[in-house]
């Protein structure tokens, strides 16, 4: 299967300049009750994929272990800078499209601002299910093509692309909007069941941002997110979904890391890689982050 394109953060600042400094303050604090709302009491071992710098990791509270998975390395160093290097987080650089994790692993996965750069959205979500157990809660965000703001540039004659079609627009590179209902179709044939939808960012308006109190605009969006059960159009939508199908209810005691090259386990942990007794790829594993975007060998 050939390998989509992936978006690779290494070396940005994404962190500082679009959420420190970017006055992002309203985004962030409508996500974080939008999680709180979504998230289970508590779990074993979470997978938070494109966790980038760690902004969302300590709003997992109830999960005893939680993986770090990005693609860039630098922004999992960033996150070490922000939790430490405790035994309760794991940081991994490896590729969504090839996660190495034996199957049936987590009990709890996030996918927030992420799926967005997805070439490939289903083969994504197919690799998500595959290291989830049976009934497991998946939180996924994604970009929504068919917002209000699209809606009326699209009837005005300002946009080309229609918010209608179900397909993914690119709008730029290696950045897509998708339609709600083809999440929906894409996380059915990937074995989830959605069980709650919250819509979030509604005053996602500059002039609003700038004259009224942020406070006043988390409010409000705190009570609107609700309506995401009967209809979404706002720019960020947020699924609960549950893990269904056949899969093992749990991975076998002690496997956690396969090899993405070969897909077999287990690999055998030296001091600065694991290395796969099956295909002999060795992976870096390199101050605290294990890195499988390539191997070394």
């Amino acid at each position: 299967m050939t390998r989509p394109p992936v978006c690779d953060y290494e070396d940005s600042d994404y962190q500082a300049t679009f959420w420190d400094k970017g006055e992002r303050d309203y985004e962030d604090r409508v996500e974080a009750i939008a999680l709180k709302r979504l998230l289970p009491k508590d779990g074993d071992l979470m997978l938070e994929l494109g966790a980038g710098a760690g902004r969302n990791t300590a709003r997992y509270a109830g999960f005893k272990r939680i993986v770090l998975l990005d693609y860039s390395r630098t922004q999992l160093q960033q996150a070490q800078q922000r939790l430490g290097n405790s035994e309760r987080f794991v940081y991994v650089a490896a590729d969504i499209y090839r996660l190495p994790f034996v199957d049936s692993l987590f009990d709890g996965a996030t996918m927030i601002r992420t799926l967005h750069h997805m070439a490939d959205a289903p083969q994504a979500l197919a690799q998500v299910r595959r290291v989830l157990q049976p009934q497991a809660t998946f939180i996924l965000e994604y970009a929504n093509k068919l917002n209000l703001k699209a809606i009326l540039r699209y009837l005005l004659g300002r946009q080309s692309w229609s918010p209608f079609a179900l397909e993914p627009v690119e709008f730029a590179a290696l950045n897509f909007d998708f339609h709600p209902q083809e999440v929906r179709n894409w996380l059915a044939e990937t074995g989830f069941r959605p069980k709650k939808t919250l819509t979030v960012s509604h005053f996602r308006v500059g002039i609003l941002k700038r004259f009224l109190p942020t406070g006043l605009l988390v409010w409000l969006d705190s009570l609107a997110q609700w309506t995401g059960a009967l209809w979404q159009l706002t720019p960020s939508v947020f699924v609960r979904a549950q893990a269904v199908g056949d899969q093992p209810a749990v991975a076998p005691i002690g496997a956690f890391f396969q090899c993405p090259k070969c897909g077999r386990t287990p690999l055998e942990e030296k001091k600065d890689r694991m290395i796969c007794n099956h295909c002999r790829q060795q992976w870096a594993s390199e101050d605290g982050i294990y890195d499988f975007r390539e191997p070394i060998n």
